[in-house]
């Protein structure tokens, strides 16, 4: 049974996009998934993306997508959301990986707006609406026009909305007016993808934030939130200043490469990465240690 949620908050509040573990041989690691989801949701998790662009979705099978939501939901799916990431460019396959993640037991989709084709707004419009239409699960879009090359824009958004199914959007669009205007009038719960902008995207309506520094400072990230929810305007930008060493420090190169580099540094599951992806170098993994201990994390 998925864990409690309300409107506002559909699938939580800190939700971390897990990288997907490998073995050394490159396979995939569940012992190693079932362990990393339990150590994240243990320090302040309350929700995990899984197959997303952080787990490396474009190197994994569909088989070992299915594998992994049913090895993640039976570690952690009684005390956190298992949110999985289902979008391609081509519908019909995005369709049925929504099928396939419903039947393995996640609680909700993640649909990223399709990458390279470029379709019109329209195509954007009914490609998401057939993915929603797929389950019953709730849907969280995922708006991220540096990665797929074309944005949501304000009606398409609003219009997505007007699904019963579709309840919320990931927002790495780095556009806090655009986000201002699309909150206001879509009715979605929206959650921060971008880390540096978690705590701007609060202030102007968000309702939680779906991370990749999360791996590494989840329970800060949750003490943030917290606080600006109770109006500690001072407190949680006290947490934001204090973290800005680790989103700089992840992102310094792709933030898979440096999350895996991170994990492995704090003894934590996550193995090689997969080709096009390589493992950060001994300059990257010095500068990383640097930049996370100034953001406070202990190694």
């Amino acid at each position: 049974m998925a864990p409690t949620s309300t409107p506002q908050t559909p699938f939580g509040r800190v939700l971390t996009a897990m990288v997907t573990p490998f073995t050394a041989d490159g396979g995939l690691d569940l012992d190693g998934a079932q362990r990393l989801a339990a150590h994240l949701v243990d320090s302040g998790n309350d929700g995990l993306v899984v197959n997303g662009t952080t787990g490396e979705s474009p190197t994994t099978s569909d088989a070992e997508k299915a594998q992994l939501v049913r090895a993640v939901v039976e570690a952690v799916g009684d005390r956190a959301h298992v949110v999985a990431g289902v979008g391609t460019n081509d519908t019909h396959h995005s369709v049925d990986l929504a099928r396939q993640a419903a039947a393995a037991g996640a609680h909700g989709l993640l649909s990223v707006t399709p990458y390279y084709s470029k379709p019109p707004q329209e195509g954007l419009y009914q490609h998401t609406v057939r993915i929603a239409d797929a389950t019953e699960l709730p849907v969280m879009l995922y708006d991220i026009p540096g990665r797929s090359g074309v944005a949501l824009s304000h009606e398409t958004l609003v219009r997505l909305g007007e699904h019963p199914r579709i309840v919320a959007n990931k927002d790495a669009k780095g556009d806090l007016g655009a986000a201002s205007w699309a909150i206001a009038r879509s009715g979605l719960a929206w959650y921060s993808g971008d880390d540096i902008l978690n705590l701007p995207l609060l202030s102007v309506g968000a309702a939680g934030v779906v991370s990749v520094v999360g791996h590494v400072v989840a329970g800060e990230l949750r003490a943030m939130v917290e606080a600006h929810l109770a109006g500690d305007v001072a407190k949680a930008t006290a947490v934001h200043q204090r973290l800005l060493p680790v989103f700089t420090g992840i992102f310094r190169t792709q933030g898979v490469i440096l999350t895996k580099a991170a994990l492995d540094l704090l003894g934590l599951p996550a193995g090689p990465l997969r080709l096009p992806l390589i493992g950060a170098t001994p300059e990257e993994i010095a500068q990383l240690k640097k930049d996370l201990a100034a953001g406070g994390v202990d190694l």
